[in-house]
């Protein structure tokens, strides 16, 4: 995903920068189906590695190493992954 969340970041500050035109151009490609598509997968990539990060924290702290428990962890961080995100474009669409 870095690939595509850098040159996104930057095209928006640089947009940010240039003025309100440049500014309308990215917001108006941002919210087109393949601007949305790619912001939801960014987000995603996001709450993933935040899960994930979360679940190795645990690990570090000596719990979690068992099968059923290490697989548990890693599943439910994947589910909560899925739910963090889908809350945040949830709440960003009804604001």
């Amino acid at each position: 995903m870095a690939l595509v969340g850098l040159p996104v970041m930057l095209w928006w500050l640089g947009s940010l920068a240039s003025g309100p035109a440049a500014y309308e151009s990215f917001q108006a490609n941002a919210m087109s189906p393949y601007g949305v598509v790619v912001l939801i997968g960014l987000s995603w990539a996001f709450f993933n590695h935040m899960c994930s990060g979360i679940r190795h924290f645990i690990l570090d702290m000596g719990a979690g190493f068992e099968l059923n428990a290490n697989r548990t962890w890693s599943i439910g961080s994947m589910v909560a992954a899925l739910v963090l995100t889908a809350a945040f474009w949830v709440a960003i669409f009804n604001a």
